[in-house]
């Protein structure tokens, strides 16, 4: 978690460094630019290298005709259910930023949709998980508001849901039959949830002092190190903002929890799909296994669109339910289709009504970082 959070403050350090300061005072910016092509050509050939790695881990021992069969006989009813689930998420998701943009502006949730969509589509096509970078970069231009303060809000959206995760994982550790020592780490899990909750309202009622905190901690790692997060939990801080009330905590919790509930209901409808509720007698609390234990694949550096990792990891998941490798294999291969090619084909369609080409998308990414 802590390294999802630096990955947070490095972003937002990236993003900011540039966007304060026009390209024009640079008078190196040409080689600046290829430095950053060729950092994203690594970025990206590396990705590809461990995303080929996790696809041969996933398909080496398969037998592709049970995949075919598997595939076969897949409900489609149960797609199409979960497809509403899905995009009913990222509807609650732009609900949720739009909240946390009011009191920067009273933007719409359908706009703050289409850029999310275009945001995720980006995250298809871009190495380095730079959809939200672009998807800040849209915000910003088209609302003719800050494009760091966008960030801002959007680092407060990846903390709730860091929170959120965290949540997930106790629950996951406390209600799957797990070993012992493994249920124990779940209820550390929430206990850290707990800290890590007790600290953002420190850092929104007393900003200074847990600064000061953590920069007092983090010199001794590394000073690069303490400057990021430091610039991070500040733009974070800048988010927190809406919240004044109780109720506003209320609010923002009621939507998370449908946005996660629905996120592990995709699952669950998707093994009604492939008859595992019957075959491998899967209960509901599988579906929190799979969704937390995939989550991870946005972590583990990949090919744009996490493959390689997602499959290989939602077969791990479903192993532990006894789902056998081939049939384990096609349901990633479907859930990931699901995740990621509706919302890819949607983002685009709200590119082109808005006007914006690859290109756009491309030199978006580049200018936020």
């Amino acid at each position: 978690m802590f390294a999802a959070l630096l990955r947070c403050a490095t972003v937002y350090s990236s993003f900011s460094e540039r966007s304060a300061v026009p390209v024009f005072a640079f008078p190196d910016w040409n080689r600046n630019f290829m430095t950053q092509k060729a950092n994203h050509i690594l970025k990206l050939g590396l990705g590809l290298a461990i995303s080929a790695f996790f696809l041969y881990l996933a398909f080496r021992q398969i037998d592709l005709n049970k995949m075919g069969q598997a595939l076969g006989a897949v409900r489609y009813l149960f797609l199409l259910i979960a497809l509403l689930l899905l995009f009913l998420s990222h509807w609650m998701r732009a609900r949720r930023h739009r909240y946390f943009l009011e009191p920067i502006k009273l933007i719409s949730t359908g706009s703050l949709f289409s850029a999310l969509m275009v945001g995720y589509m980006a995250n298809t096509l871009l190495p380095a998980h730079l959809g939200e970078l672009v998807r800040a970069v849209l915000i910003g231009q088209k609302e003719r508001i800050p494009k760091a303060s966008v960030l801002a809000t959007i680092a407060v959206e990846r903390v709730v849901d860091v929170f959120c995760l965290l949540i997930l994982m106790g629950m996951t550790f406390v209600v799957y039959p797990f070993p012992e020592e493994i249920r124990l780490s779940g209820y550390l899990t929430f206990v850290f949830a707990a800290v890590l909750v007790s600290f953002f309202l420190f850092l929104k009622k007393r900003p200074e002092k847990a600064l000061s905190f953590v920069e007092m901690i983090s010199k001794r790692l590394s000073k690069k190190i303490s400057d990021k997060l430091v610039e991070f939990l500040g733009s974070f801080r800048d988010g927190l903002v809406p919240l004044q009330q109780p109720w506003h905590y209320a609010f923002v919790a009621l939507l998370s929890i449908l946005l996660w509930a629905c996120y592990a209901g995709i699952f669950f409808v998707l093994f009604y799909a492939f008859d595992f509720v019957e075959t491998y007698h899967l209960p509901w609390s599988a579906s929190l296994v799979v969704l937390v234990i995939t989550t991870i694949s946005i972590v583990v550096p990949s090919s744009p669109g996490y493959v390689g990792t997602y499959h290989w990891l939602c077969m791990v998941a479903l192993g532990l339910f006894g789902v056998s490798e081939s049939p384990a294999l096609s349901f990633a291969i479907v859930a990931h289709a699901i995740s990621v090619l509706p919302v890819s084909l949607v983002g685009g369609v709200l590119a082109w009504k808005e006007g914006i080409s690859i290109s756009k998308v491309e030199r978006s990414s580049e200018q936020a970082g």
